[in-house]
């Protein structure tokens, strides 16, 4: 099989094209933020950015003026408040207006079970009652093939490229994650190109000696990243944990827009790669994250005769 590992600086400039529709996965946890940054630093333009959660690495695509739609589930800085670049650019334009399409988390779940599955349309009971069909059109109601009344139904969504974090991959793509998965895998089936980025570069063995966590097969891989810590400041179970006070820092941060743009132009376009963009972060800090191990009981997958 090919060796696919490259750099992430590669990865984008090949994958993601200006109006591509992008999606960078993870639900709370593996939130590649090392490629948002990438994608910032290399002024991509006219994106849609897709995610169940937009979460801080959308609220700083935005600022840096890389989108011009967010198609969505929930919108805020989790557990802490509001995202205040993408409120600018939803109520005033500023730096560019910004389209949005919203769905609950089960309607994103669907869309993504359609585009994985090539199927035409996902069904749902779920948005009977609810409001969101009045403000998004793909929405829709049909009757039941089956004579048990309306069923809401959304479109496949199939993303010209899906980024998936892993705890750890092989040079092939085959990439192991484990924790909170969330949509990984549904959204790297969908996509059209999968980039993905490992915490760890293993060798095949490894890989195959755990077959069960294999969530992402090498064959829809178009290319491997290896980026310790690419997920900051969100958290890889395992590896290190989430970093609560950026999220604290970003809600008071992001209030002011010349402040937002002074820390793009920081610690983002002034930072060649994630390793000097880790350096600034600082030992401690990361040290800070560094969770207690906590290993899993063995498993004898057995070998056949």
């Amino acid at each position: 099989m090919a060796d696919k590992l490259t750099t992430m600086k590669e990865a984008i400039g090949l994958y993601v094209r200006d109006g591509a529709s992008v999606c960078i996965e993870g639900f709370t946890a593996f939130i590649c933020f090392a490629a948002g940054h990438e994608i910032i630093r290399q002024k991509k333009r006219n994106l849609t950015l897709i995610r169940m959660t937009p979460d801080l690495i959308y609220d700083q695509m935005v600022a840096a003026g890389v989108a011009r739609k967010i198609v969505f589930s929930y919108l805020g800085n989790p557990g802490v408040g509001a995202l205040h670049c993408l409120r600018r650019a939803i109520e005033k334009g500023s730096p560019a207006p910004l389209e949005l399409e919203e769905y609950s988390h089960y309607g994103m779940v669907g869309r993504y079970i359609a585009g994985a599955s090539k199927l035409p349309f996902f069904p749902l009971r779920s948005y009977l009652g609810s409001d969101l069909p009045g403000v998004n059109g793909r929405i829709r109601f049909v009757d039941s093939p089956y004579g048990d009344g309306m069923v809401a139904v959304v479109p496949p969504l199939t993303p010209d490229i899906t980024i998936v974090h892993a705890q750890r991959a092989d040079s092939n793509g085959n990439a192991q994650l484990w924790g909170l998965l969330g949509a990984q895998k549904e959204a790297a089936f969908a996509a059209k190109n999968v980039i993905v980025v490992a915490e760890e570069i293993v060798d095949e063995a490894t890989i195959r000696s755990d077959p069960n966590r294999t969530l992402i097969p090498g064959i829809i891989v178009e290319a491997v990243v290896h980026e310790p810590f690419g997920a900051h400041p969100s958290y890889v179970q395992g590896y290190y944990d989430r970093d609560n006070e950026f999220y604290l820092k970003w809600d008071e941060l992001s209030r002011d827009e010349d402040g937002v743009q002074k820390w793009l132009d920081e610690w983002v376009y002034a930072v060649a790669d994630r390793s000097e963009y880790l350096r600034k972060v600082g030992k401690e800090t990361l040290e800070r994250l560094r969770p207690p191990s906590a290993p899993a009981a063995a498993v004898d997958y057995g070998t056949y005769r």
